[in-house]
């Protein structure tokens, strides 16, 4: 799995899965990662890695040439790279150690369903318990306590394994 977290935001993009990743194939998902992220690209200022010998120079090019600014992580040092260790950590307990995964296409359905999930539903305590993509209230930024006719719903995620909760409609 590939995958790229936005320090500032929290904010995760997953660049892609595969069982077999290559320098070339993890050098066409950062491409692809740039063309996506369009405009926004230029907001990020460094890419911090580890040393793995899929990151070609190939792969350090396409960010370069894009403004971004190369940082390897010494080796056997996880901790340089606190944020995607505890994103890894994250999904792994909540979402990955409760599922049996079939194949690369079960596990991109799973991760790109988790992935929502994460950026849109799920409060982050280093932001303050906000989300790192807010997404529009239905009843606005109201603030206080809740009416008697508010309603909440649950909305399941991945068959019931993650619960959102909204103002129902």
């Amino acid at each position: 799995m590939f995958f790229v977290v936005e320090v500032e935001t929290r904010r995760v993009h997953l660049a892609g899965i595969t069982a077999h990743p290559t320098g070339a194939w993890v050098t066409q998902q950062a491409r692809n990662l740039l063309i996506d992220l369009a405009d926004r690209a230029s907001r990020f200022r460094f890419l911090v890695r580890d040393r793995d010998t899929k990151f070609t120079q190939a792969f350090d090019d396409v960010f370069t040439a894009a403004g971004v600014e190369i940082l390897k992580i010494p080796s056997r040092s996880p901790r340089a790279n606190a944020y995607a260790e505890r994103w890894v950590r994250t999904v792994r307990s909540e979402c990955l150690d409760w599922i049996l995964v079939w194949n690369d296409r079960h596990l991109n359905r799973v991760l790109t369903a988790y992935v929502a999930h994460y950026n849109t539903a799920r409060p982050h305590r280093g932001l303050g318990l906000a989300i790192p993509v807010p997404t529009p209230s239905v009843h606005g930024d109201r603030v206080g306590a809740l009416r008697d006719v508010d309603r909440i719903e649950r909305v399941d995620i991945l068959g019931g394994l993650i619960h959102e909760y909204r103002h129902a409609a």
